[in-house]
């Protein structure tokens, strides 16, 4: 399968025209993805770590990996903003230090036990604790439940990563208990 892009460009008289890959082809319009160009000012610092981070990645060019972060931090946003069910983690990293943390954390936990799916906690050095909490559901009442968890006394840090799957149904389940 042919992988070019073709480009959208303006013409100095005003009119659009397309143009191909590197090496100037446009190819056949037929299938292809029309993109707009656009321009972006960068601080040196902030370029050179894009360069960076595209030889690193292995991206073709800056536009490519400039399009992949747009596409992550715009699915992210409609995430935030939408009613979508979704599937995701919560990462905590919290201290033992502010008593009673873990037990605030778990109580959470069961207040929304139709979202929080499981959670895993790793006791750690110095009275630290990093703890996974699997999620599922609206992604509006995810982040609200990481919210809850993240702003908890003693929350040193933490994340809701979400993405756009489902947790498959682990048993049917039936209209009437059978033994």
């Amino acid at each position: 399968m042919d992988q070019r892009l073709l480009y959208a460009i303006r013409m100095d008289d005003g009119t659009a025209g397309l143009a191909g890959d590197e090496d100037g082809s446009a190819g056949k319009a037929e299938g292809k993805r029309l993109v707009s160009r656009i321009s972006v000012s960068l601080a040196e610092e902030l370029l050179l770590e894009l360069d960076a981070m595209v030889e690193k990645l292995g991206f073709a060019n800056r536009s490519q990996a400039v399009s992949s972060i747009l596409h992550s931090s715009l699915v992210n946003h409609r995430q935030q903003i939408g009613d979508r069910v979704m599937v995701g983690t919560i990462t905590l990293f919290y201290s033992l230090g502010t008593g009673g943390v873990q037990a605030r954390l778990a109580a959470l936990q069961r207040r929304h036990i139709d979202e929080v799916i499981s959670s895993l906690h790793v006791h750690l050095m110095n009275d630290q604790t990093l703890e996974v909490v699997l999620v599922q559901g609206p992604a509006g009442k995810l982040q609200e439940i990481a919210n809850a968890m993240i702003t908890e006394r003693g929350v040193i840090s933490g994340r809701l990563e979400v993405v756009a799957s489902l947790i498959p149904p682990l048993h049917p389940f039936e209209t009437e208990n059978k033994v």
